[in-house]
């Protein structure tokens, strides 16, 4: 099974990276969890950037929110950042597409060769060529519901902070931020609306003391 999976990688292009290599993600390295192996689309330099750095939100982000990550990951870039996310549709296909230029990271639930939303085939095609798809996942697996939590650690530990750009109640985006408080991450949030639900995760992260985001300085 073992030399089948390696075959199989090696003939789509896929790298396997083992904790042990020197080209493993440096901080992923220290979360209690770690996972042994990564399967990785594109290239592994993207791993050795200055600062690698999650954004995560609301799959029904609204225009204005992704308007605001457009324009912050344009100054992060700028400033040597590569963003992670996890290709979700709303917010994190506006963090991918903006850093597109920069440099991005794309954590898939499934296998690295499972697009997920189909709806982003293009961008993760882009992503391939401009950044890198990674997953502890084997090739072939389809994303399941259980497989999304286990994602969402993976964005937060391969980054040196998560911003929270909208997120309802009991969202994934709250669930990346908890992984990122116990990971020793850095969270921030976008303020936003009180009575926009989607806006409830961000608000009550503030309130509990993650540091607030109105432009790529409060980050840098």
């Amino acid at each position: 099974a073992v030399e089948e999976e390696w075959e199989r990688s090696h003939r789509q292009g896929v790298h396997l990276v083992a904790v042990c290599d020197d080209t493993f993600p440096s901080l992923l390295k220290t979360i209690q969890d770690c996972p042994p192996l990564l399967s990785v689309l594109g290239s592994l330099a993207f791993f050795q950037k200055r600062y690698l750095f999650a954004i995560v939100g609301s799959r029904q982000g609204s225009l204005q929110g992704q308007h605001f990550v457009k324009r912050l990951v344009g100054e992060l870039g700028e400033n040597n950042f590569c963003i992670v996310s996890g290709l979700a549709l709303g917010i994190d296909t506006a963090a991918h597409e903006a850093a597109l230029p920069f440099g991005t990271v794309a954590v898939l639930a499934g296998g690295v060769d499972k697009v997920y939303p189909p709806e982003n085939q293009k961008l993760y095609e882009q992503i391939q060529e401009r950044g890198c798809i990674v997953s502890e996942m084997p090739l072939g697996q389809e994303p399941q519901a259980k497989c999304f939590p286990r994602r969402n650690r993976l964005i937060s530990g391969l980054a040196s902070g998560v911003l929270v750009v909208e997120g309802r109640f009991q969202s994934g985006s709250l669930l990346t931020a908890q992984y990122a408080v116990d990971q020793g991450r850095e969270v921030f949030a976008v303020p936003g609306s009180p009575l926009d639900p989607r806006c409830f995760g961000s608000n009550l992260l503030l309130k509990q003391g993650a540091t607030l985001v109105t432009r790529g300085e409060d980050i840098l």
